[in-house]
């Protein structure tokens, strides 16, 4: 990696409480070597693939394991798997190379022409849209700027900003977010059921806890919104039939079109008109989610990052 340069300090489990005396310096390089044969699942493919030869990369390989301390791979005959602190290393070593791809494209951005990347990471919301709306208007005066969209709930959003691996975040619902810098969008989403036109409910304006509480549901496993929706249903979550969970409504909403169950949901992420067999019935008293974008407090921003945070300011001071 010409001009730019990694080290990563690793703790092994057992000397923490050293680490100022046995710091581990690794060139992100031998990380990136050892990710290729965790890929490989082969010394001689992995050497092909860096287009190096295999000896010195098996001895890189061997001086990894011996800094460390810790047998990362185990050679077998047909091919090469990770023992468990190799795995562990996998996960934090492609954090790592991640970051420093970043930071590289961040670096890369001239004075003249900003360019660079944008990581943002965001819930499923239909309020997204705002976030493309700043986006598209930037790209007019931008065009180089790349943006990179990571979708999860908001605990894994907020794990990703917290180690640097995007810059912003869009939460959905009641969240604590006192540690970082945020805007509060004005819009707000809306809960309510997803369920099929033919269901004993659809004939329902509105939806109540106690219409649910002998339904089959299928609930998002965001604990967040859980605890928030679990209060409005008014009952224990024990006496609840609830029969799935997941990450991604447009999965659920599969489960939902075969009558598997209700699916308790946020409005306009799934299409219920025309030749669609499903309907979606607002929650009675209402619940709303409230929607905020994120990054890190006294975090120094890429030029690309900042007027794309000027420009969502500017995208609120319009709608407002």
């Amino acid at each position: 990696m010409k001009g730019i340069y990694f080290f990563a300090i690793i703790p092994t489990k057992n000397d923490i409480q050293h680490m100022a005396k046995d710091e581990l310096h690794l060139d992100i390089r031998v990380l990136q070597y050892f990710l290729a044969v965790a890929r490989e699942e082969s010394i001689t493919k992995a050497a092909e693939s860096l287009r190096m030869t295999q000896p010195p990369l098996s001895r890189q390989l061997k001086d990894l394991e011996e800094e460390l301390g810790k047998q990362l791979l185990v050679r077998g005959s047909k091919r090469v798997t990770l023992t468990e602190d190799g795995m562990l290393l996998r996960k934090r070593a492609e954090e790592l190379v991640d970051l420093m791809e970043k930071t590289k494209a961040e670096l890369a951005s001239s004075s003249e022409n900003v360019n660079g990347e944008i990581y943002i990471g965001c819930g499923e919301t239909e309020s997204i849209s705002f976030l493309a709306q700043a986006a598209q208007n930037l790209q007019k005066k931008h065009p180089l700027i790349h943006y990179h969209i990571y979708s999860g709930d908001a605990e894994r959003v907020m794990e990703r900003l917290d180690k640097g691996l995007i810059d912003f975040g869009l939460l959905v619902g009641q969240m604590d977010i006192s540690k970082y810098d945020y805007i509060r969008l004005p819009m707000k989403d809306i809960w309510g059921v997803l369920m099929r036109k033919d269901s004993p409910l659809a004939a329902k304006e509105t939806v109540s806890a106690e219409d649910l509480w002998d339904k089959p549901l299928i609930i998002s496993h965001q604990t967040s919104i859980n605890s928030e929706m679990f209060s409005w249903l008014k009952t224990d979550i024990s006496r609840l039939n609830i029969v799935a969970t997941y990450d991604l409504v447009y999965n659920a909403a599969q489960f939902v079109k075969k009558g598997f169950g209700y699916v308790i949901a946020l409005d306009r992420l799934i299409n219920t008109t025309g030749d669609s067999n499903l309907c979606f019935k607002p929650l009675y008293p209402g619940l709303k989610a409230e929607l905020c974008i994120i990054w890190k407090k006294y975090q120094v921003l890429s030029r690309a990052s900042n007027m794309f945070l000027k420009q969502l300011q500017e995208e609120l001071d319009t709608a407002e």
